[in-house]
């Protein structure tokens, strides 16, 4: 596929399965948009269940999209989550191919 200058097949955008699932493109995309953001934030502002995030926050730290601080506030434990250069490069990789997708012309048919 042409993106601009630049050539990009499915299968040079690598792990590119991990963003399919909804659940961590939505914790990418919302970590794409801030610095750092707690664990509270994540959940409150996605509808999905407690275990289901530390499952997904797990398998996108595993691969390196996301980076885990864990820190105390006062007396609070706060844990913390950035994403990554690696996730960040990656993320906008996946967003043109996406992008390039949508933008091909629909094919009438026969």
């Amino acid at each position: 596929m042409l993106l601009g200058p630049v050539y990009i097949l499915r299968s040079d955008l690598p792990d590119s399965d991990i963003l399919l699932s909804r659940f961590r493109l939505s914790i990418v995309t919302e970590l794409f948009a801030a610095e750092w953001i707690s664990f509270t934030e994540l959940h409150r502002s996605m509808d999905i269940s407690h275990g289901n995030l530390v499952t997904h926050l797990a398998k996108l730290i595993g691969e390196g999209y996301v980076e885990e601080e864990k820190r105390f506030v006062g007396r609070r434990p706060n844990t913390r989550y950035h994403l990554t250069d690696y996730g960040r490069e990656h993320f906008l990789a996946y967003v043109s191919w996406i992008n390039f997708i949508a933008a091909q012309p629909k094919k009438k048919p026969e």
